[in-house]
């Protein structure tokens, strides 16, 4: 099963064009997609709904979206009647396989006076694979400070944490089934094991990425019961994901960083069977991040 993690920023590739079908042709052939910074409404994407946008160019996929903040984008139509809108930014998530359940996780933030900042989210997912129900999430922590991206890494592993005690969206059995609480339905899956797909902002190496994985400087391959493994340790690779525009290395030339990873489960890191990068695309200035795994 392939799975594909895109920050797709909001359309906009390296060349500075808007162009959402260059980004949707790209993820086309994965089975589970995560993507960052979708948005609704804004100016500069042309007032596009870009998850409607995005599923139609997806056609054979599920989908759910998760917006990180959702601000007034309402107008007044020719009969001057409200046209209700909502302006958001947010992260998505879609699959071949049906998507039994989703929530949004808003993340912690702290407020700045300088630069911008804005609420990140973590989009939960429960897929249904062929090889069982399995919990994605498609996240987006702080472009600015560590401090910030420790308290949101805290907030999920603790989430994560208390998923064998919490369970899915509802659990137990129905008292009123005259009122169909539960639609029918079983009481939904939720496995403790998860996969992390997103933007992190943060390098190999520095203290989130040690929050996620565990720091250990002797076996870098070492997995934690109830902790995360970087899919790239795990196929023994270290690609990177972004170009900075903001610094040189030693030779003058744009550092490049790898920001966004695929993190599974601990007790998934035997299943994981190839990772790479998409070092050519440029619908993005990031560049899409690909797993490959066995769950059967």
């Amino acid at each position: 099963m392939k799975l594909v993690s895109y920050n797709i920023q909001y359309g906009f590739g390296e060349d500075g064009r808007y162009e959402l079908a260059r980004a949707a042709k790209v993820v086309a052939g994965a089975d589970i997609i995560a993507l960052q910074e979708v948005e609704r409404f804004w100016e500069r994407t042309n007032e596009d709904d870009q998850p409607a946008i995005l599923s139609s160019l997806l056609p054979d996929f599920y989908w759910v979206y998760g917006p990180a903040f959702d601000m007034d984008a309402s107008k007044r139509g020719k009969d001057g009647q409200i046209v209700n809108r909502r302006r958001q930014f947010g992260t998505m998530l879609l699959s071949r396989y049906p998507i039994a359940w989703s929530r949004l996780h808003l993340l912690p933030m702290r407020k700045m006076l300088h630069p911008l900042n804005t609420q990140n989210p973590a989009l939960e997912g429960l897929v249904q694979t062929p090889g069982g129900p399995l919990r994605i999430l498609s996240l987006h922590l702080a472009h600015v400070g560590s401090e910030e991206r420790l308290e949101q890494l805290e907030f999920l592993l603790a989430r994560h944490r208390r998923v064998s005690l919490e369970g899915g969206p509802w659990s137990g059995s129905d008292d009123e089934t005259h009122r169909n609480w539960t639609n029918g339905e079983p009481e939904p899956d939720c496995p403790t094991a998860a996969i992390w797909m997103g933007d992190f902002n943060s390098e190999p190496g520095s203290p989130e990425y040690e929050r996620v994985t565990g720091n250990n400087p002797y076996h870098p391959g070492a997995s934690y019961v109830g902790g995360f493994v970087d899919s790239a340790v795990a196929t023994g690779q270290n690609p990177s994901t972004f170009t900075s525009h903001e610094g040189k290395d030693a030779e003058g030339r744009l550092r490049k960083r790898r920001l966004d990873y695929c993190f599974v489960s601990a007790e998934l890191m035997g299943n994981v069977r190839n990772m790479w990068i998409d070092e050519a695309e440029a619908a993005s200035d990031h560049k899409p991040v690909w797993t490959e795994i066995d769950l059967t």
